[in-house]
């Protein structure tokens, strides 16, 4: 497949061209508002370089990946949309939920096929729990626990978005950039609707304008619990931080650590080793998921109508917490 990357100076830029890289699609080309950031992106990886945006849509590709600025991706993502390419959506796509989910309606009348890169999604604890599932071994889910900790809000400044971190912008701190991965997993994971039971939002370590930390507290129709945790307080600039994916269910005890995990099961009393893949390059399993649904014209495993919904939770947190 043919796939345009529109918005090289976003920070997950390289990962997404690593993702198509491995999954043998063909990149049409490099696009960024910035042209001479594209420009040298193109050139760096020996890649096709597209000065005007309108490039894309008069000559499509079959899927376009577009990231950047959320005061200015909806309009684009729009214009996709109406020009009926597919779209692979990039978070933060929008400042705000309303904005998300005027755009997610657009979608729904355009029968549009988005998807939005949620790579823990496809982590080796929440395969192999979908994999118990479908055996029918899993049991009812009892407790899961989401944590994703990286460091301080400084490492945006250092990527050159440093948007990210203003409120305005970037739409909220950790809980809204980094929370939203725990939380799409305890609405995936979840039965029924999910209450909001607790919540904590502080700026505990750097006073920046936006929380550097946030932990919810959730509870499934079911009583099942979640508990998801998100940060900029871990002591180092290095990626990877502090990351878990824990799930617990009446048969099973799955945990993703990041760079290992395991899987416990009662029913034939295994503890094995699962086969891994880090955080930083699980957008290569969902790139190729996404792409083959393309193939097969199924809906994407990660919707546009996922991304609202998780958006939506994490605005209740904000406002049960007075931020």
């Amino acid at each position: 497949m043919k796939i345009v990357l529109a918005g090289s100076s976003h920070w997950h830029a390289d990962m997404h061209l690593d993702a198509a890289h491995r999954c043998g699609a063909e990149i049409a080309g490099i696009w960024d508002e910035d042209a001479e950031h594209a420009r040298a992106f193109a050139m760096r990886h020996h890649l096709p370089f597209i000065a005007d945006f309108t490039e894309i849509l008069s000559s499509p590709p079959d899927v376009v990946l577009l990231m950047g600025h959320p005061s200015t991706v909806p309009a684009r993502a729009r214009a996709v949309i109406e020009a009926g390419i597919p779209l692979i959506l990039e978070k933060p796509a929008a400042s705000s939920t309303g904005a998300l989910t005027a755009l997610r309606d657009l979608a729904r009348q355009y029968q549009a096929f988005v998807s939005v890169p949620l790579p823990n999604r496809f982590g080796p604890a929440v395969a192999a729990f979908e994999r118990l599932r479908s055996q029918g071994r899993a049991g009812a889910v009892a407790h899961c626990q989401f944590r994703l900790v990286n460091g301080p809000p400084q490492r945006y400044a250092a990527e050159g978005v440093a948007w990210v971190v203003d409120p305005a912008i970037g739409g909220g701190g950790a809980l809204r950039n980094l929370g939203i991965h725990g939380v799409d997993a305890a609405l995936g994971l979840a039965t029924g609707g999910l209450g909001l039971k607790a919540v904590s939002i502080k700026n505990r370590i750097h006073r920046a304008l936006v929380e550097d930390h946030a932990l919810l507290m959730l509870e499934d129709a079911a009583g099942a619990l979640f508990v998801v945790e998100a940060g900029y307080t871990f002591a180092s600039m290095r990626p990877g931080g502090d990351f878990e994916w824990r799930i617990v269910s009446e048969n099973a005890t799955l945990i993703d650590f990041g760079d290992r995990a395991i899987c416990a099961t009662l029913d034939d009393g295994a503890i094995v080793d699962l086969p891994i893949e880090l955080p930083a390059t699980r957008y290569r399993l969902c790139m190729t998921d996404t792409l083959d649904r393309l193939a097969r014209k199924v809906p994407p495993a990660t919707s546009i109508d996922d991304y609202v919904a998780a958006m939506s939770l994490i605005d209740t947190a904000y406002e049960k917490a007075g931020r």
